[in-house]
């Protein structure tokens, strides 16, 4: 079972996403805080020297027993937050059985319905995992809730995401992009839309996890992604290899391309769009480094967590009423809500 003042282990707390969410914590839990990668630092021991005053541990995810370890030899671990993709729910499991809570910066789609299947394992232990952590997805959930509760339930939702290509992504979100480059774009087609400080752009449709996890937990049943980057010919590039990337060579050759190349700049915008019975709802929000403000989600997820303001069992965060505010709450970090617009139209 997990300690009230027990500590906090950060899976990747070296990458883009788990430094900010290292940091953040250790300030506000200085002491607290353990990092946890395959190395880091080079040091295996529990507590070994990993950055100034944060002691580190040898955690690898696809070493399922050697998880375990990591977990046991910490014996006051109140929370662990993922900042590395697992092969499987094995990490969770772990974390979940011993009672420990569990934040999940994942993103792919069929590990958190995976991960949900967990709820019952959670709930008996006492445990709290929140999935869906960081911007997209993350807050696109939170704004698909606002929409959608605008209109007193959609029966449409669609978001658009516009990111910084020139930011340096972590390995794991790069991966990950270019494997959902392969996945058919159904019969979603590409979108104009008007997106805050950056005028009207073609979002092309992309699947994010919220097209799979919100008809369920916000009851929709028809949710569209879409995506686009801030460089107009960064976009046209990555769809254009789209075909590369269902060809395992090329698509390591694409990945590692990504990894080196940064066109553009680290501006982000996210707009949700809910329709129902000829009525529109839409708000969007901006702001700097995705990277960044994903880590501080989780870091405020992760503090929620510890104050026992969530309940038991396996949420998505637009599930949590708790964490509802989160847009607001980052406004000192730069990240600006544009109000919510309701109308009578169209569907369109």
């Amino acid at each position: 079972m997990t300690t009230a003042n027990g500590r906090v282990l950060v899976v990747g707390g070296r990458g883009a996403v788990g430094s900010v969410v290292r940091g953040t914590l250790e300030r506000w839990f200085p002491g607290r805080v353990v990092t946890a990668g395959r190395s880091p630092g080079g040091h295996g021991a529990p507590g070994a020297p990993h950055g100034p005053g944060v002691p580190g541990v040898r955690a690898d995810v696809t070493d399922a027993e050697g998880f375990r370890r990591a977990l046991d030899g910490l014996g006051d671990l109140a929370a662990v937050v993922l900042c590395v993709q697992p092969p499987d729910t094995g990490p969770a499991t772990a974390c979940l059985e011993r009672g420990i809570h569990l934040v999940d910066v994942n993103a792919e789609p069929d590990l958190m319905r995976r991960t949900t299947g967990l709820d019952g394992l959670a709930d008996a232990a006492g445990a709290t995992a929140v999935l869906s952590v960081g911007l997209a997805p993350g807050l696109t959930n939170l704004l698909a809730g606002r929409a959608h509760h605008a209109l007193g339930g959609a029966d449409r939702l669609e978001l658009t995401v516009l990111l910084g290509s020139g930011e340096r992504h972590g390995a794991d979100a790069v991966r990950w992009t270019v494997e959902a480059l392969t996945e058919p774009p159904g019969d979603a087609r590409p979108r104009r839309v008007a997106l805050p400080g950056h005028g009207r752009r073609t979002a092309r449709p992309f699947p994010f996890s919220d097209q799979h996890t919100l008809p369920g937990t916000l009851g929709v049943p028809e949710v569209t992604t879409r995506l686009c980057l801030d460089s107009r010919l960064s976009t046209g590039l990555l769809f254009a290899l789209r075909p590369a990337a269902r060809h395992p060579a090329l698509r390591r050759a694409l990945t590692s391309m990504l990894l080196r190349t940064h066109l553009g700049g680290d501006a982000f915008a996210v707009r949700a769009d809910a329709w129902r019975d000829g009525r529109h709802a839409a708000l969007a929000l901006t702001g700097r480094g995705q990277g960044r403000v994903s880590g501080l989600v989780a870091a405020h997820t992760t503090r929620e967590v510890l104050a026992g303001r969530l309940p038991t069992g396996v949420r998505h965060l637009e599930q949590l009423p708790a964490l509802a505010d989160l847009p607001e709450r980052l406004a000192p970090d730069g990240v600006v809500l544009h109000p919510l617009r309701s109308t009578v139209s169209r569907r369109s």
